[in-house]
């Protein structure tokens, strides 16, 4: 309580700065790997995805981020051995954000697409094996998150794969392609629509004190989704077939359908990745404030300040415009070809992979179900499209993910415990 006292204003300066860090590898790294499907398929450049980001994260972070969080997140690690020594905690939170995004800033300079929330997840750990015991682990939940690995990657992939089959069947593979485009384009982009409102009611409106039941905000964003659709019919009826030279020419046409729908998936992926993941970078932080601020009580949940929320998508589209073009060539030009369409399958596949998740409390990682989609897309297309050698490493990066936190985590918290104590 001392310590607390004594450090409080240098501990909360601290944990802004850490999670400024924090929440920059997440922009560099997460959202990079949301937007890099759009820009790999050549739907929008880097400069309009870094436009977009900036507009739509922030909406979703400030919107539907949710203005209470828990202060461990995840529920991974149980704090209440130390519940006399709340310093020992925010030396833990510290420890973990500056670990997160550590490896955040190592993975997305090598270009890996990496889960942020198991970054973190190992960070807890980390500190909870040295600070509190092992026993404060919950190693239910940690089996869990390793499962999540195969899982979530596993039902990305096979929805994209079907849906890159379905455009197939429906548009490519039939005598007039532009026509069948434009007739089931308006139903693809319902679907985005409808999809990622469901993420958002799900998610995150409760500090909103809007409260639906399950029927209700299936017809809010069922209203959502024929809107959206009505927008895109919009933008895609004028689009005119090329002069017919060769097949090749004639998908040319298609594939401008499905550059504006890449453009809403873009938008979405933007909001989805600014409710859902913001909080999980700022968490630690407003774990900090709320035990200095409270003078030491450690509680389960604390309030989400509007500015922890700001800093929080400041941090992110920073990472995004300084580092992030890395990941998005990885995720969007490496592993697989992507065209306008079948990027648009991998992202609509990954929405509807992250509703099915939240609904279910699998706990999947969306950085995770987006490489999955992204290679369901390339195996609808054969083993040939994927250069192999990059899934290799993308795969390795998620095995160290969680070891490589926790032991960056154990130093930092011996460090801070031996500045401050």
């Amino acid at each position: 309580m001392e310590i607390i006292a004594a450090y409080g204003t240098i501990l909360i300066v601290l944990a802004v700065i850490f999670g400024l860090y924090m929440t920059w590898g997440i922009g560099a790294n997460d959202l990079a790997n949301a937007m890099g499907t759009s820009v790999g398929a050549g739907a929008v450049t880097v400069r309009q995805a870094i436009c977009i980001a900036i507009i739509f994260e922030f909406l979703g972070a400030v919107l539907a981020g949710g203005h209470v969080t828990k202060t461990i997140r995840k529920g991974i690690i149980d704090p209440s051995g130390i519940a006399n020594n709340p310093e020992i905690l925010v030396y833990g939170m510290l420890a973990a954000l500056l670990a997160a995004a550590f490896w955040l800033m190592i993975a997305s300079t090598r270009g890996w697409p990496v889960s942020t929330t198991h970054s973190i997840i190992g960070a807890l750990i980390g500190f909870a094996i040295v600070g509190i015991g092992p026993e404060a682990v919950k190693w239910g939940k940690v089996g869990s998150v390793v499962a999540s690995w195969v899982i979530s990657p596993a039902i990305g992939g096979t929805i994209a794969f079907l849906l890159v089959i379905s455009t197939r069947k429906l548009i490519f593979d039939t005598d007039q392609p532009l026509r069948n485009a434009k007739r089931y384009a308006p139903l693809y982009i319902f679907l985005v629509g409808f999809i990622i409102s469901l993420v958002t009611l799900f998610k995150g409106l409760k500090h909103l004190n809007v409260n639906l039941n399950s029927a209700q905000s299936i017809g809010v964003a069922a209203g959502i989704g024929f809107l959206t659709a009505g927008l895109g019919w919009y933008f895609i009826r004028n689009i005119k077939e090329e002069v017919k030279t060769s097949q090749g020419s004639d998908f040319a046409s298609v594939e401008k359908v499905f550059t504006p729908m890449m453009l809403f998936t873009a938008c979405s992926m933007a909001f989805a990745h600014g409710s859902n993941d913001v909080a999980n970078g700022i968490g630690p932080l407003a774990a900090v404030v709320s035990i200095v601020s409270s003078g030491g009580e450690v509680m389960q949940k604390s309030d989400l300040p509007i500015w922890i929320l700001l800093l929080g998508g400041g941090g992110i589209v920073l990472g995004l415009v300084t580092l992030g073009y890395r990941v998005m060539l990885t995720v969007g030009k490496k592993i697989t070809e992507l065209t306008p369409s079948r990027g648009f399958c991998a992202e609509l596949a990954a929405a509807t992979t992250v509703v099915l998740a939240s609904r279910t409390g699998l706990p999947v990682s969306t950085t995770h179900i987006l490489v999955g989609s992204v290679l369901g897309v390339g195996l609808a297309r054969g083993v040939g499209a994927l250069d192999l050698r990059v899934v290799l490493n993308i795969i390795i990066s998620w095995l160290v993910t969680l070891p490589a936190g926790a032991i960056m985590a154990m130093l930092f918290f011996f460090t801070l415990k031996g500045i401050f104590g």
